[in-house]
């Protein structure tokens, strides 16, 4: 019979093929991890390992690696099921969002949640949308939020509210630009925004792995442009506050927005920039919750997507 703790002690092993690094990934001796991997070698009767350097998994040490994960990841997600039906007093949830995201949605939905289910610990794991699909590929949250759609396989989705993503372009960058004509293109612009129209002006952009970047890149290959970037960061309010200040053009989503006091109308001005409606379908998405089909969906984690919804839609 296969022994638990033996498998996870397998699988670290297995992942940093070095005994050394492993023991000290699991704060076991050397010694004590090779007496595991040991036995289960025995139970099978069979190499797990060649033990040359450097050190590699045989063919059944291979096989094993892939069940060891699905055995485990089975497990953890049977002992969440068995806690959902024997009450729900406690248990934990891990939300992936960005930071920006986070700072603008959470403060609408985890103060009710948290009044509503005092017994569940939360947990924030925040990233660009790239990292973030990953993270709930492999189990290591338990939601995520963002634009659709997820970019990961075996996602089922929940919309919850429209999101749109604005063009900034201060009236310096224009200017600099396009002299003497900033005038006649902010009117242009506030009628109908299209790319082609600051073709010529720089670019401070998101890096890629960001679901704003990626949309930009297809809003900038529909209009047939290659952009003029003078920065990418991996934070969106670097983008903006340096926008803001006159460095270059860029994207951002209207939700974020949100209390920022001077920005006015439909569209509007803020600190000498306009903030206009994109022409591109793409510029118009939906934001959404996105959770494994394949996983366990807790108790802690429907409750969340039905506040989630409620609140924001």
């Amino acid at each position: 019979m296969i022994n638990f703790l033996n498998l996870e002690y397998f699988l670290v092993a297995a992942e940093e093929l070095n005994f050394t690094k492993a023991a000290k990934r699991l704060y076991i001796s050397q010694q004590s991890l090779s007496n595991h991997i040991s036995n289960m070698e025995k139970e099978f009767g069979i190499a797990l390992f060649n033990r040359s350097m450097p050190l590699t998994l045989t063919y059944a040490g291979q096989i094993l690696k892939e069940r060891a994960r699905q055995m485990l990841a089975l497990r953890e997600e049977t002992y969440h099921e068995i806690a959902d039906i024997k009450d729900f007093t406690k248990g934990q949830l891990t939300i992936g969002m960005s930071h920006t995201r986070g700072r603008r949605i959470l403060p609408e939905i985890l103060p009710l949640y948290k009044e509503r289910f005092p017994g569940i610990e939360l947990h924030l794991k925040e990233g660009n949308s790239t990292e973030l699909d990953a993270d709930l590929l492999h189990g290591d949250v338990d939601l995520i939020i963002g634009l659709l759609p997820f970019r990961v396989e075996d996602v089922e989705t929940v919309p919850i509210c429209e999101e749109e993503i604005l063009l900034v372009v201060p009236d310096s960058v224009l200017e600099r630009s396009y002299p003497g004509e900033s005038e006649r293109l902010r009117r242009q612009l506030a009628q109908s925004a299209d790319l082609s129209l600051v073709k010529e002006c720089p670019f401070l952009l998101i890096k890629p792995g960001n679901r704003i970047r990626t949309l930009a890149d297809e809003m900038f290959a529909e209009a047939g442009i290659t952009p003029k970037i003078t920065l990418e960061t991996e934070n969106i309010e670097t983008v903006l506050a340096l926008s803001l200040k006159g460095m270059g053009i860029t994207f951002y989503p209207k939700m974020f927005m949100s209390g920022q006091g001077d920005w006015k109308g439909q569209t509007g001005s803020f600190c000498h920039a306009g903030f206009y409606h994109l022409d591109s379908p793409k510029a118009h998405g939906v934001l959404g919750i996105g959770y494994h089909k394949g996983h366990y969906m807790s108790q802690a984690t429907r409750e969340f997507i039905q506040i989630a919804k409620a609140t924001c839609s």
